[in-house]
């Protein structure tokens, strides 16, 4: 008799299904698949299938599953599937970029010491699952087998509803089996009712198919079974196919069922039993075994439901010939078999067996059992590396040591936090602590303080902040101990957006402590206290955070506390750079020494980073910044090199380069948003405005603030760069003057009421100069602005200039108008955009007062903004040459952007421009300021084009012209 059939019997519909699956994947489309049901129903014997399938036709392979030798680890079920196919076919880790280094959590070999991805999320590490996937499948797909899934870790259920999530593109197939019940059922059917993925039931047999399975095990046709037969297997197991075999085996080797010449038979003795159950049938194949085999099952399943050769060779003391005699013959045969995912292991065939061989055993064999186990895996594995350690801690449990088992569950609660798997840490340090004995004082305070850590890392402050209310009612800490704590909680609570809940909590430190407190202890509470000060915001809180983080900074440089002192020179650095940039700069460098004297590879790149935002606004310089990007994604550290490229897509707005940064911010936003890296996704679309902005775009510049506010940006806290990088700029491309003053003005007064560290405002250039313009700014006001060390950024630099030239023009002086303005042109040599609308604009005072080359710049400025669209501008630079009496280039081109309907009905390009403006429901007057015109031109305009679309009025023509107008063409001329 086989003991397992040879084909999958009433699972055709099903199989059908994932071979579907495993074809798409290998056209690239992927999909998630889930296969639920009962223990014993045939999940992993179905998943077995495709996987055979899935190697048949070529495709790569992962196998993973999450039961183990005792509580799952972090990420076992991810590790090993990854594993399984690198034993196969290697990858280098370099072709995954910064997600290379990142997979070092589960792959051993990827990762070094210099590499530290605590702060990465473990959506950032899912992501770089999702990649490694995506690099494996490519071309041939990939199927990524999950079983077991009912044990596995919080982490790796984060990271499996990642996958699920984002599994479409991927040429992929996410088999996933688990029983029905635990957390992941729900969050699996979750999944499938939002369509992200399908939920398959697995049924029970029917009759008809129970006859199938015992005929293809009994290698006969199923109407050759013995009808009574069936019906014993009917009542003994309900369909479940794996009691049906179990029963059907003991039915064969009890003599109930068989077989001969003429087929097979019911043994009519009436001593013979009816199997109801399984239960009873494999107790009494229990008692069958020999001796030495019964001893040997023993030992293997004291240890678990699967098992490593080694050791329990180690306690039998059996040589290898006969252990493996001893497991191989067909008696132990009927309990256990190699197992498939993992060499020298073995496996029971299902828990009943093992359960049924731990039945014969005392608690105190069990115990003996499982000290002798312990001490062979502490033998075998000096030091507990991986999994072992845990192995060890419930096997020493299992022993009754419960002080041995605390403390090695400690250390696994260690390695769990290490790791990032803060959810897993809290659970395993919670079974700690049941073992601990109360008066072990000391061990167990160690093990609160970790668990403390953990519950803060996890996000469950509330939790947390329960823990630490115990931890003081207790006295089992001394004052500074127990004001670390609650500094590490402000910090938590911090990170959570709870700001009351850090205030209180560094008030509780900072009492605990009390006058006494010395200057170590205070300083991670005073780097704590710094951030929150950010968050309350006002006029004075700027600067009290940035006295606290200097406190902090020079303390924690002093003892050292590295980490504090690099975090706090940091953000005494982000604090000082709107006040004096080259003070700024300076500290940022001691924080990057700092980092690379104590060897902190991730400060070493958040400072570089930062240093490439200084260079960028003093020099118009991005090396630092690409350098710091390609080292994060050397070092794996992700979300450092997604604020590196979020930087470098600003300045490269600034620059001009409008086709690059709109590639580098659509690349970053897509990852960062399916990252969920909220911070910087919220910088990418604020970014994404100025680009618009810059485009003069007023519609998209718009929508990207409206998903900057529903990504939880606070436009209040970001107004300067909002309304003046962004609104004011866009305003000045759109020729409306007015409207540029009114949100400087706005930028302005934020950046002056303290609730912004925001650079880039307009505050020290622009605005300067729009009111120089104005004859709103004299001397003392540009002296002001100029002596402060904080216009010295390059953009600001170029205004100031255009202003200083305004000024010296309107004084008289042609000369240094004049030199002031090739100042200007060479401070905003990067800047391609704003010189020429520095231009622009200094070129209407130029005219005006007599002074400079105002044609010739007119000229430059003109050409640049008609090649680069920006017509109102264009037009503006047409009209004052026009003035200053020069000839104008006609752009009798600017009738291709012209709909055909409205080109065919013979709209002109100066009409299709004074359209936009009347959809914009601007008045004659204004659409006159606008491009240049007098009124009764931009009436004959607007009478025109209702002659020429059949308009009775106004109205009719604005709501017309709304469906055809987005940005009008440069008019050709009057």
């Amino acid at each position: 008799m086989r003991h397992i059939s040879a084909s999958l019997v009433g699972r055709d519909k099903v199989l059908h299904a994932l071979t579907a699956g495993l074809t798409a994947a290998r056209n690239g489309r992927g999909n998630a698949v889930f296969v639920t049901g009962e223990s014993g129903i045939g999940k992993s014997r179905l998943t077995a299938a495709v996987t055979e399938l899935a190697f048949t036709s070529g495709m790569s392979l992962m196998r993973g599953r999450a039961s183990a030798v005792g509580p799952t680890p972090p990420f076992r079920p991810l590790t090993e599937a990854i594993l399984s196919h690198l034993r196969i076919e290697p990858v280098d880790p370099a072709k995954l970029g910064p997600y290379g280094p990142i997979l070092g959590r589960l792959v051993p070999e990827w990762s070094a010491p210099e590499n530290s991805h605590d702060s990465e999320s473990l959506v950032v590490l899912a992501e770089a699952v999702l990649r490694l996937i995506g690099l494996v499948g490519r071309d041939r797909g990939c199927l990524l087998n999950l079983d077991d899934l009912h044990e596995a870790d919080p982490e790796t259920l984060a990271v499996l509803e990642y996958l699920i999530d984002n599994v479409e593109l991927q040429p992929m197939l996410l088999l996933g089996a688990l029983r029905d019940e635990g957390p992941v059922l729900s969050l699996v059917r979750a999944a499938a009712r939002r369509g992200a993925c399908q939920l398959i039931d697995l049924d029970r047999l029917s009759r008809a198919e129970l006859a199938q399975l015992a005929g293809a095990c009994l290698d006969v046709e199923p109407n050759l079974v013995p009808s009574s037969a069936v019906d014993l297997l009917w009542a003994g197991s309900s369909g479940n196919p794996l009691v049906a075999k179990e029963l059907l085996s003991t039915m064969v080797d009890d003599g109930i069922l068989v077989g001969d010449a003429q087929g097979w038979q019911i043994n009519s003795r009436p001593e013979a039993p009816v199997y109801a159950g399984l239960a009873r049938p494999l107790a009494r194949r229990v008692a069958q075994l020999g001796t030495r085999v019964r001893e040997l099952l023993s030992v293997a399943a004291v240890f678990g439901q699967q098992f490593p050769l080694r050791v329990i060779q180690h306690v039998t003391g059996l040589a290898d010939r006969d252990l493996l005699g001893l497991l191989q013959n067909d008696v132990a045969g009927r309990f256990v078999a190699p197992d498939e995912q993992t060499a020298d292991w073995y496996a029971f065939h299902h828990q009943l067996s093992r359960e049924a061989v731990l039945a014969q055993l005392d608690q105190d064999a069990h115990a003996g059992l499982a000290g002798m186990l312990a001490t062979a895996v502490e033998a075998i594995h000096p030091g507990l590396p991986r999994e072992w350690c845990e192995v060890a801690a419930r096997l020493r449990a299992d022993a009754g040591d419960p002080t041995a088992a605390g403390t090695l569950f400690t250390e696994v609660g260690r390695r769990a936090l290490a790791l990032g798997a803060a959810n897993s840490a809290v659970a395993v340090l919670d079974r700690a602590l049941e073992y601990i004995p109360h008066d072990d004082v000391t061990t167990r305070t160690g093990t609160l303080e970790l668990l403390l850590q953990a519950l803060a890392e996890a996000g469950l402050v509330e939790r947390a902040l329960e823990s630490v209310s115990e931890l003081d009612q207790a006295g089992w800490l001394t004052p500074s101990r127990r004001a670390a704590l609650h500094a590490r909680l402000a910090w938590a609570a911090t990170v959570a957006g709870r700001t009351g809940d850090g205030l209180a909590q560094v008030e509780t430190a900072r009492a605990l402590l009390g006058s006494e407190g010395s200057a170590e202890d205070l300083a991670p509470i005073d780097m704590v206290a710094a951030h929150l000060l950010l968050d309350a915001g006002g006029p004075d809180q700027l600067a009290a955070a940035e006295n606290l983080a200097r406190q902090a900074a020079t303390v924690a440089e002093s003892v050292p506390l590295p980490v504090v002192a690099c975090q706090a020179w940091q953000l005494v650095g982000g604090l000082a750079r709107h006040r004096d940039p080259q003070e700024a700069t300076s500290v940022l460098e001691r924080a990057r020494t700092l980092a690379v004297r104590h060897d902190l590879p991730i400060c070493e790149i958040h400072a570089l980073i930062r240093l490439g935002n200084d260079d960028a606004l003093l020099v118009g310089d991005l090396a630092r910044l690409q350098r710091a990007s390609a080292q994060a994604a050397r070092m794996g550290a992700v979300t450092a090199q997604y604020q590196a490229e979020a930087s470098i897509a600003l300045h490269t707005v600034l620059h001009g380069d409008f086709t690059a940064a709109a590639s580098l911010t659509d690349q970053v936003l897509a990852a960062t948003s399916r990252l969920k890296l909220l911070e910087t996704t919220q910088y990418v679309l604020l970014t994404r405005a100025v680009l618009a902005g810059h485009r003069g775009d007023r519609n998209q510049m718009e929508t990207e603030l409206a998903r900057f506010t529903q990504w939880g940006g606070d436009l209040t806290l970001h107004a300067p760069r909002a309304h003046g990088l962004a609104a004011a700029f866009c305003a000045l491309l759109e020729e409306d003057l007015p409207r540029a003053r009114s949100d400087l003005a706005r930028a302005v007064a934020a950046e002056e009421n303290g609730s912004s560290v925001y650079f880039l405002s307009g505050r020290r250039g622009l605005h300067v100069l729009l009111r120089a313009l104005a004859g709103q700014a004299e001397w003392p006001d540009l002296e002001a602005v100029t002596v402060n060390p904080a216009s010295t950024l390059r953009w600001d630099r170029q205004f100031t200039f255009f202003a200083r030239a305004v000024l010296e023009g309107r004084s008289g002086n042609r000369g240094r108008a004049s030199r002031a303005v090739t100042e200007a042109l060479a401070a905003g040599e990067p800047y391609a955009t704003s010189r020429y609308l520095g231009l622009r604009l200094v070129s209407e005072a130029a005219l005006a007062d007599g002074w400079g080359e105002p044609v010739t710049w007119l000229r430059s400025a003109e050409d640049h903004f008609h090649r680069t669209g920006v017509n109102a501008v264009a037009g503006a630079c047409r009209a004052l040459l026009r003035r200053a009496g020069a000839t104008v280039r006609q752009r009798r081109d600017g009738t291709a952007g012209i709909p055909n309907e409205l080109r065919s009905a013979g709209v002109t390009a100066r009409e299709y421009e004074v359209l936009g403006l009347v959809v914009k429901r601007l008045g004659n007057r204004e659409i006159a300021t606008r491009l240049h015109l007098s009124p009764r031109t931009v009436e004959r305009h607007v009478h025109g084009l209702m002659t020429k679309t059949g308009l009775p009025n106004r109205i009719a023509l604005a709501e017309f012209g709304a469906g055809f107008v987005d940005n009008p063409p440069a008019a050709a001329g009057d």
